[in-house]
C-alpha cells in the first residue's frame, strides 16, 4: 500500500497487479466491404489483412502483403448495446469500487468514433458509451443504499493545442480569466481552471453532457460531414462514503471517456485554410500519442515523452497509470481506406503491449480520523488508570497540568537554580516535560532583565536594524575595528550619548535654525495618521475568485449584498408587478426609460452599482491622501539628511572627541539619526498602504464595470419585453409562469415554447413505451434544444438591430 499526504487528507493507494490494456476494434458498416482483403478470426479476436501484389513493380518484390492482428474483440455490425456491454460495462462497475478507468476511441476521420462515444442524441436506442456510463453509475448508486456516493463531471476540449472548458457557457461558471494549464501533484494530473460540476441525478448529468456537445468544434469535409476538430475528455468523478461505518476511510475514482479527433490524409479530406491548420494539429498530437504508446510498450525505456503535447500530458494517469484502460479502435471496412485501417490496427496492437496497475484509491478524512483517535485516547487512559490502580500507583495523573501545578513547578525550578532545593522529584513524563519548559521560561525572563538593566544605563541600537547602522556609518561613528561607541567588547549593541556638561563651546545659531525648521515640519505632518486599507466592503459574486489578498474583508459583507451580486439572475419578477400601467403607443426614449428602470425593476442592481462606485471614489481619495503624505515624508527625510550632514561638518571643524578610542557625538546628532530612522519606517509603511490601495482600486474598478454591464444588459431585456411584446402575450411573463424575463426573444415568445413542448410530448408518446428509462435523457435533450434555439434567435435579433 502506498501512502500520500495532501493538506488535511491522507491518500492511500492499494497496489494491484499489473495487467495489459484491453484493445477492441469496431468496424464501420458499409455496403462496399472488402471481403477478400479483410478476414475475421473464428473467435472474433483477430483480423487478417491481405493485399494483392502490385504487378507494376515486377514479379519479384518483397513488399509485405499479409498482416495479422490479435485483439481482445472485433465488433462487426454490432449494436450500441453490444458495444457498451463488451467494452465499458465492467470498467464502469469497477469505478464504483475505487478503480480509475479510461475508455479511448481512436481511428481515422469519419470512422465512427464520436458515434461510438456519444451516439445519436435524437434516438435513445442509439446513445453511445458516454450516456450509458452515466446511466449505469446512477443505477448502481441506487443499488447501494449503505453508501453516500457523490458524482461530479467535467468536460475538456483540446483544440489546436489549447485547453477549453466546454461547460464554461453555463451561467454560474463564466469564462476563465487565466488560461487553463495542466498541473501535476503527488495525487496525479489535473487541469487548473477546469470547472467540475456536482450532479445529483441522471437528468442533470445528461444536461451537462448535451451542453458540452453543443460547444464542440466541428467542420465538414469530403470524408465526414460532422468531423470533430478537437480531442474531448469527459470525466466522471465518484466519491463514496460509508453510511453504516464511522470509519474515516472512503474511496474515490474517476472515469475518463476520451473522444479523439480522427487522423486525416489531406489528399483525401481536401482540407484547406483553417481546416488544414486544424488537421495539422490533430495529426501532430496523434503522432505524439503514438510515440508515448511505443515508449510505454518498451520495457527498457526510462523516459516517456508525455509532455510533448497537451493530449498526452492530460492523459498521463490513464496511459500506463493506476487505472483500467480500454482502447476502442474504429476502422473502415472499405478497400479504399485500407492504408488508414492498417495504421489504426498497428496502433491498437502497440497499445496491447502497454501494462497498467489498477489500484483502489482510498482516502482518509482528517476530521473523522481525529475524532476516532480522541475516542481511542480516552479508552487508553481508562485502561492505564486500571493498570495503575492494580499496581498501587493511585497518585499518577495523566491529565494536562493546570495553572497551579505549572506555578509549583516554576517555583521548584527557581529554588533549584538558587540552590535552596537540591533535587526535583520526578512523578511522570508530563511533569518532566514541564520542568524543561519552565527552565526555558526562567532563562528568557533573565535575558529580559539583563536587557532592561542595560537600557537604563545606555541608549541601545539593535545590530539587526540595518537602517540605523547605515545612518551611523554615514555619520562616521565607527572606530577602526568597526565597533560602535559604547561597545567596548565588540559584542552586544549600544551607542553612547555624550552628556550636555561635556559639550565644549556654544551651539551655533545655524544649528538652532535647523532644529526649529525640522520641529515645525514634524508638527505639521504629525497630525495626519496612516489610514489602513483593510476595510474594503464591496458586493461580489459568491463564485468569483477575489484578486485582493484581503479575503477576510469580503467575508464581512452583508448577506443581502452578497446574494444580490451572485451570478444567478436577480429576482426581477415580484407580486408587485402584476398590475401594469397602460403602455404608450410608441416606446419612450431609452434615456427616459432607463431612469424608470433604475427606480423600479433595476433598483437593486443600481443600488449595488452606486455603492461600489462610492467605494471606488473613496479608495481613490485615500490613495491621493497617502501619496501626499509620502511626498511630505520624503521632503522631511531630505531636510533631516541635510541637517545630519551639517552636524557632521561642524563636528569635524570643532574637532572630534574620543573616549577610549571610540567616537563621541552630541545628543542633537544622535536624535537626528533616530529621526531619520523613524521617517524611513513611516515611508515604508505609507508606501505599502499605497500599494494595497492601488490593488483595491483596480478590483473596485472591475466590480463597477461588471455592475455597469449587468445594469445595461438587464435594461435591454426589460425594454424589449415592456414595449415590443404584444399585450396579449404579456401574461406569459407574469410571476409563476414557466417563462422568465429575458428567457425568450421578442418575436417568438409563445411559438417557441409551444413547438418544443409539442415535440417533447410526441417523443414521450413514441419513445417512452419502448424505453421507460429514457425520460431523463429526453428531458435533458429538450432543455438543451430550447436553450440553443433561444441563443440563436437572440443572436439574430442583435444582428438585425445592428443593421
Amino acid at each position: 500500500m502506498m501512502r500520500r499526504k495532501n493538506g488535511n487528507k491522507h491518500y492511500f493507494t492499494r497496489m494491484g497487479t499489473r495487467k495489459k490494456v484491453h484493445a477492441f476494434v469496431r468496424v464501420k458498416p458499409t455496403d462496399d466491404f472488402a471481403h477478400e482483403m479483410i478476414k475475421y478470426g473464428d473467435d472474433n479476436k483477430s483480423i487478417d489483412i491481405h493485399l494483392k501484389k502490385d504487378l507494376q513493380r515486377g514479379v519479384v518484390n518483397n513488399k509485405q502483403t499479409d498482416w495479422s492482428f490479435k485483439l481482445d474483440g472485433v465488433l462487426h455490425n454490432a449494436s450500441q448495446d453490444l458495444v457498451y456491454e463488451t467494452v465499458a460495462k465492467d470498467l464502469v462497475a469497477q469505478a464504483l469500487d475505487g478503480y480509475n478507468g479510461t475508455i479511448m476511441c481512436y481511428g481515422q476521420t469519419g470512422a465512427g468514433k464520436t458515434y461510438t462515444m456519444t451516439g445519436a442524441t435524437e434516438n435513445y436506442k442509439h446513445r453511445g458509451i458516454l450516456p450509458r456510463a452515466l446511466q449505469q453509475v446512477f443505477r448502481m448508486i441506487e443499488e447501494r443504499p449503505t453508501h453516500a456516493i457523490t458524482v461530479r463531471v467535467s468536460y475538456l476540449e483540446i483544440y489546436n493545442e489549447s485547453l477549453f472548458d466546454l461547460l464554461s457557457t453555463l451561467p454560474y461558471v463564466g469564462p476563465s480569466v487565466t488560461p487553463m494549464t495542466i498541473v501535476e501533484n503527488p495525487q496525479g494530473v489535473f487541469i487548473k481552471g477546469l470547472s467540475v460540476h456536482l450532479t445529483n441525478q441522471e437528468e442533470d448529468a445528461f444536461s451537462l453532457l448535451f451542453e458540452g456537445e453543443t460547444n464542440r468544434i466541428i467542420a465538414s469535409h469530403t470524408m465526414n460531414k460532422n468531423s470533430s476538430r478537437s480531442h474531448c475528455i469527459f470525466t466522471i468523478y465518484v466519491e463514496a462514503h460509508s453510511r453504516t461505518l464511522s470509519d474515516e476511510k472512503y474511496i474515490t475514482s474517476k472515469i475518463n471517456l476520451v473522444d479523439l479527433a480522427g487522423s486525416e490524409r489531406l489528399g483525401k479530406s481536401g482540407s484547406e485554410g483553417r481546416m488544414l491548420k486544424e488537421a495539422t494539429y490533430i495529426n501532430k498530437s496523434l503522432s505524439f500519442l503514438e510515440q508515448a504508446i511505443i515508449a510505454l510498450g518498451d520495457q527498457k525505456r526510462d523516459h516517456i515523452p508525455f509532455r510533448q503535447s497537451k493530449l498526452t500530458h492530460a492523459l498521463k494517469d490513464s496511459l500506463g497509470g493506476n487505472c483500467n484502460m480500454v482502447l476502442l479502435t474504429n476502422i473502415y471496412g472499405e478497400a479504399a481506406q485500407l492504408e488508414e485501417t492498417l495504421s489504426s490496427l498497428r496502433f491498437a496492437s502497440r497499445m496491447k503491449l502497454v501494462t497498467t496497475e489498477p489500484a483502489i484509491n482510498e482516502k482518509y478524512d482528517a476530521e473523522r480520523m481525529v475524532k476516532n483517535l480522541e475516542k481511542e485516547l480516552a479508552l487508553l487512559k481508562q485502561e492505564l488508570a486500571i493498570h495503575d490502580s492494580l499496581a498501587n500507583r493511585t497518585l499518577v495523573n495523566y491529565d494536562p497540568m493546570d495553572e497551579i501545578q505549572i506555578a509549583e513547578i516554576n517555583s521548584q525550578v527557581r529554588r533549584y537554580l538558587e540552590g535552596t532545593l537540591h533535587e526535583i522529584d520526578i512523578i511522570n513524563l508530563r511533569q518532566i516535560q514541564e520542568v524543561f519548559n519552565q527552565f526555558r521560561v526562567v532563562l528568557s525572563q533573565q535575558e529580559q532583565e539583563v536587557e532592561s538593566t542595560l537600557r537604563r544605563k545606555y541608549t541601545l541600537i539593535d545590530k539587526n536594524d540595518f537602517a540605523a547602522i547605515s545612518a551611523v556609518q554615514k555619520a562616521g561613528l565607527m572606530d577602526v575595528d568597526g565597533h560602535l561607541v559604547g561597545e567596548p567588547d565588540g559584542q552586544s549593541f549600544g551607542l553612547g550619548v555624550m552628556p550636555f556638561s561635556t559639550k565644549p563651546g556654544k551651539k551655533p545659531k545655524s544649528k538652532k535654525m535647523f532644529k526649529e525648521q525640522l520641529g515645525s515640519s514634524g508638527r505639521k505632518e504629525g497630525a495626519g495618521s496612516p489610514v489602513s486599507g483593510k476595510d474594503l466592503e464591496v458586493s461580489i459574486s459568491k463564485t468569483q475568485a477575489t484578486p485582493s489578498s484581503k479575503e477576510g474583508d469580503v467575508k464581512d459583507l452583508p448577506l443581502r449584498d452578497r446574494e444580490t451580486s451572485s451570478t444567478e439572475p436577480l429576482p426581477l419578477d415580484s407580486p408587485k408587478e402584476e398590475w401594469r400601467p397602460p403602455r404608450p403607443s410608441t416606446p419612450p426614449p431609452k434615456p427616459v426609460a432607463f431612469e424608470d428602470f433604475k427606480n423600479e425593476r433595476g433598483s437593486e442592481i443600481n443600488r449595488i452599482f452606486k455603492e461600489n462606485k462610492s467605494i471606488l471614489n473613496e479608495r481613490r481619495k485615500r490613495a491621493s491622501e497617502t501619496t501626499q503624505r509620502i511626498n511630505a515624508i520624503k521632503r522631511e527625510m531630505d531636510l533631516t539628511k541635510e541637517a545630519l550632514n551639517f552636524q557632521k561638518s561642524i563636528r569635524e571643524k570643532q574637532g572630534e572627541y574620543e573616549n577610549k578610542g571610540l567616537m563621541i557625538i552630541d545628543e542633537e546628532e544622535f536624535l537626528l539619526i533616530l529621526k531619520l530612522k523613524d521617517l524611513k519606517k513611516q515611508y515604508r509603511a505609507e508606501y505599502q498602504d499605497l500599494r494595497d490601495l492601488r490593488a483595491e482600486i483596480q478590483y473596485c474598478q472591475h466590480l463597477v464595470d461588471q455592475c455597469r454591464h449587468r445594469l445595461l444588459t438587464e435594461f435591454d431585456i426589460w425594454y424589449n419585453e415592456s414595449f415590443f411584446i404584444p399585450e396579449d402575450m404579456q401574461v406569459s411573463l407574469k410571476p409563476g409562469s414557466s417563462i422568465r424575463p429575458g428567457m425568450v426573444p421578442v418575436s417568438r415568445l409563445v411559438s417557441l415554447g409551444e413547438d418544443d413542448q409539442d415535440k417533447f410530448n410526441q417523443l414521450q408518446q413514441r419513445m417512452l413505451p419502448e424505453g421507460p428509462d429514457s425520460i431523463s435523457f429526453y428531458n435533458a435533450k429538450v432543455k438543451t434544444e430550447q436553450k440553443r434555439n433561444y441563443l440563436k434567435t437572440m443572436m439574430g435579433l442583435q444582428q438585425a438591430h445592428r443593421k
